[in-house]
């Protein structure tokens, strides 16, 4: 079985530990503790690999995040990887910090990288991971809130909670999104 493993971000220096790159850091955690890593390859960052039986394509869009359903449906291709055996990992205002939702699909809630990618793959029928980053904004603000750093007090946790998100990717790579969603939703 392969999967695809997909965390959203932005590129670039000046998005490093950013909100709106949490996909990418709980993918970094998954990576490093299955001992993958990643190289430079077409559409963004890759990386292969096995946990126990289960064949793992990681991927780092390149493509920034509202266009993040191009480099999505060309690994899903390549690969030849179904639909239900993608995993996307993305942040969502509407849960609050560190809060983690795993679904099987949905609406993409105003999220221009789900939305990039419903588009291209011509479904919203697609596995997520939600990690929450709250809504602690001003009318207006949401954009600057997304792209700006946790506070000192989410810092002294997102370690701990990010790890949380990468034990609930290695469980659905392993035993399912529906064993994973029951484990880990509001965990």
């Amino acid at each position: 079985m392969k999967h695809l493993i997909v965390g959203l971000g932005n590129i670039g220096a000046e998005y490093v530990g950013t909100r709106h790159n949490i996909g990418f850091m709980i993918l970094d955690a998954f990576a490093q503790a299955s001992n993958i890593s990643f190289s430079t390859q077409r559409c963004g960052d890759v990386g292969t690999g096995r946990i126990k039986n289960q064949q793992v394509v990681l991927l780092k869009p390149s493509t920034y995040m509202n266009l993040s359903g191009n480099a999505v449906r060309y690994w899903k291709d390549k690969e030849g990887i179904d639909i239900d055996h993608i995993l996307v990992l993305v942040d969502d205002i509407a849960l609050p910090f560190g809060a983690i939702r795993m679904r099987s699909g949905g609406s993409d809630a105003g999220h221009n990288g789900l939305k990039s990618i419903a588009e291209c793959l011509g479904t919203n029928a697609y596995p997520r991971l939600k990690f929450g980053i709250g809504n602690d904004f001003p009318r207006g603000c949401q954009i600057d809130y997304v792209l700006g750093h946790f506070t000192e007090e989410q810092q002294a946790t997102l370690k701990e909670r990010i790890d949380i998100a990468a034990e609930a990717v290695r469980d659905c790579v392993l035993a399912g999104l529906q064993d994973a969603m029951c484990k880990f939703n509001n965990k």
